[in-house]
């Protein structure tokens, strides 16, 4: 087993924090002792029923402005987006009406001050690829709080890569970048501890976080959900949402036999022999959404109580140090999952949010639908569905050709509000009035670009 010392010294020389070492330190301990870090099928039970969202909240419920005084809303802004062609912040991508994801959250955040009176707290957690991007763009708010440097930012980690024959840190020189590697979004804990961003905010009075992805236009504060977590004294809660076929390769919630502890196993958590029973979504009817609610209180307590560091499992993924020459060297780069905190905290709990609330963006179709009229912009500042969807978001699927975001300027973009399904191949180009209802597929097999004319079209393949 290699010593930790290089490890620590080149941490420290990086600048990363203790807190973030001493996180580290743990899951490379794990990985070097060989510990198994995998959750077995045999060692949990399914969760039959969580709280529903309606059945904890109020309709019309407005927001407590004494609550919203003591929470602070994080985003989680460390994305790219380079699965999408993007080469800057993916919350800087313009999403509707010429708005981007940080605006759209910007406006949500100043429409709760102006409406409540309320100082809601505000911070994105930037890493090294997003900060500059993200706070040039909020250099255009008047309103400090939202824009300068110091009040709205926490800084992701970076932690070494490990060279998978030494077990020492990798060395690169062809591209030093390459021996880091993002901590994944676990990282929050070490970095809000680290930073001393904890201590501030808590000095100050504000003990909830809300914390969400900012791709994740559904995942805005939510006047019951604050209300009932306040009230619960809760240390933790996760929005959770009903697994459907799409979604069977991700994380699901279960519990501990051992003490009845829920928890979350990811995919790299399964071992092969249960990846069956992974996947079934009438066992395991839970994901975990990446929207949570912490106690502030309750954080700190955990941490001064485990030296530090919250225990969460690691994951261990095996990789290349430079990902596109796979004959580059083979290293280790460790992960945690910010949800699986909540084995962390006795009496932590979940509930069950609709759909609504998880609309992440993480390919072009999801970004052409939200373009499309099937989604509005509320008068809070929400991008949500349109009336008539009933909470339904339409399904698009998109070829190939579609992949990079650049392949959707002057695509055009049917309405969408009737639409059940829409099915796209080839090269086409939408007219000024389309409109697709039911379950649509339109494909166009030649090579050049084909018009689809304006009208309803329903129910139908289009094969142009």
């Amino acid at each position: 087993m290699s010593s930790f010392t290089p490890f620590r010294t080149k941490m420290e020389q990086a600048g990363v924090s203790e807190a973030a070492i001493l996180s580290f330190q743990r899951n490379y301990e794990i990985l070097a002792c060989g510990s198994s870090t995998d959750i077995t099928e045999a060692s949990i039970e399914p969760v039959e029923k969580l709280p529903e969202l309606e059945e904890i909240s109020q309709d019309g419920e407005a927001f407590s402005a004494e609550l919203l005084a003591k929470t602070v809303v994080i985003k989680l802004n460390g994305g790219l987006g380079t699965s999408m062609g993007l080469q800057k912040a993916k919350s800087l991508l313009e999403v509707k009406d010429g708005s981007t994801f940080l605006d759209i959250i910007v406006d949500q955040i100043s429409y709760l001050r102006n409406t409540t009176g309320a100082q809601v707290k505000f911070l994105l957690m930037n890493s090294f690829s997003t900060s500059e991007d993200t706070l040039d763009h909020l250099a255009q708010y008047p309103d400090e709080s939202l824009s300068a440097k110091a009040q709205v930012e926490l800084h992701q980690n970076q932690i070494p890569k490990i060279d998978a024959k030494t077990m020492e840190p990798v060395d690169y020189p062809a591209n030093s970048n390459l021996e880091w590697c993002p901590p994944g979004h676990g990282d929050i804990y070490p970095a809000i501890a680290g930073s001393g961003w904890l201590d501030k905010l808590l000095s100050e009075g504000v003990k909830y976080a809300f914390v969400s992805n900012s791709d994740n236009l559904g995942a805005v504060l939510h006047p019951g959900i604050l209300r009932y977590f306040a009230e619960s004294g809760k240390p933790f809660l996760m929005e959770a949402t009903r697994r459907t076929e799409a979604d069977k390769k991700g994380g699901h919630l279960a519990i501990r036999k051992e003490d009845g502890q829920l928890l979350l196993r990811e995919v790299a958590q399964c071992p092969d022999s249960d990846l069956g029973e992974f996947q079934n979504i009438a066992k395991h009817q839970y994901f975990n959404t990446n929207s949570l609610w912490v106690n502030l209180e309750s954080l700190k307590s955990e941490l001064d109580a485990k030296g530090g560091v919250l225990p969460l499992p690691v994951i261990i993924n095996n990789k290349t140090v430079d990902p596109r020459d796979k004959s580059s060297k083979s290293v280790y780069q460790l992960e945690t999952a910010m949800g699986a905190a909540i084995e962390c905290f006795k009496g932590a709990d979940a509930i069950c949010v609709p759909r609504s609330r998880f609309a992440p963006v993480k390919t072009t179709a999801d970004l052409f639908t939200l373009r499309s009229d099937a989604y509005e912009t509320t008068e809070d500042g929400r991008i949500a569905l349109v009336k008539e969807r009933e909470g339904k978001p339409p399904v698009v699927r998109l070829s190939d050709e579609y992949k990079l975001v650049d392949s959707l300027e002057g695509l055009g973009v049917p309405s969408l509000k009737r639409a059940a399904e829409l099915s796209l191949k080839g090269p086409v180009r939408f007219a000024d009035m389309v409109e697709i209802r039911g379950t649509v597929s339109i494909s166009n097999e030649k090579s050049d670009t084909s018009w689809i004319a304006n009208g309803i079209y329903k129910d139908e393949d289009v094969v142009l």
